[in-house]
């Protein structure tokens, strides 16, 4: 009696969560993050990504917000997802997995290098805001958190002209929480302002159709990620200071 008790319990807070998120996105947000105090102002922002899906599988709360505010948004994906040998067909899968949310693994990657690629689509695009991973990079996948050592030395060599911003990474338990998490995201960005951002999907829906057009990696395990990842309904981005 008592485990069903809990089950009903987290069944009404999954959909009051998933009220909460269908409310954001019918109400004026009051969210300000790029928006200089609350004053639009658009800007050119580079998502920087490790492999192809990552950014429909972590950052579609984020692409969804920073479309839907116009800002100018530039995806750099830093390989092709080749370890099963279908780098081609990810990269395919990536130009159509962007257009949905716009309506050689376990090898360490030179920090350096990432640094100077980063550093040309910067200047190539007049990049304001650069946005990746974090230090753990989600899942502590050596490739996220190489990209986030990337930037991380891109900002040390130019530390006055660009603003970068991480993906928290959370523990196991909210990771898997789906909407849920939404509540505790919140609550530590009011805490902290002036350094963190919680950005909430307001078209979950569009993270699936996104994911579904990475067909080669579309498999159970990663519909049941999707699903229940908390991810796809928020992200929590937090300024890098170095």
């Amino acid at each position: 009696m008592d485990w069903l008790l809990v089950i009903l319990s987290l069944i009404v807070l999954w959909i009051a969560s998933l009220c909460k998120i269908i409310h954001t996105s019918s109400s004026p947000s009051r969210t300000f993050f790029l928006s200089n105090g609350g004053a639009f102002c658009k800007k050119n922002v580079l998502l920087v990504v490790a492999h192809p899906d990552d950014e429909s599988m972590f950052f579609s709360p984020t692409i969804s917000y920073l479309i839907s505010r116009g800002h100018n948004l530039h995806i750099l994906c830093l390989s092709i997802g080749n370890a099963d040998g279908m780098g081609n067909a990810r990269k395919h899968e990536l130009y159509k997995a962007c257009a949905v949310l716009k309506d050689g693994f376990g090898q360490i990657w030179d920090h350096n290098l990432l640094a100077r690629i980063i550093k040309e689509e910067v200047s190539r695009h007049e990049i304001d805001v650069i946005i990746t991973f974090d230090g753990y990079g989600v899942s502590g996948h050596c490739n996220h958190c190489d990209v986030h050592y990337g930037v991380r030395r891109l900002l040390q060599e130019n530390p006055q002209s660009l603003q970068a911003w991480e993906l928290v990474s959370t523990n196991i338990f909210r990771k898997y929480s789906g909407p849920i998490d939404i509540w505790l995201s919140m609550l530590l960005a009011i805490k902290d302002t002036d350094r963190m951002h919680c950005l909430l999907n307001e078209q979950p829906k569009k993270s699936f159709h996104a994911m579904s057009e990475h067909s080669s990696q579309w498999v159970w395990f990663r519909k049941l990620f999707v699903s229940f990842s908390s991810y796809t309904y928020v992200n929590t981005l937090r300024k890098i200071n170095v």
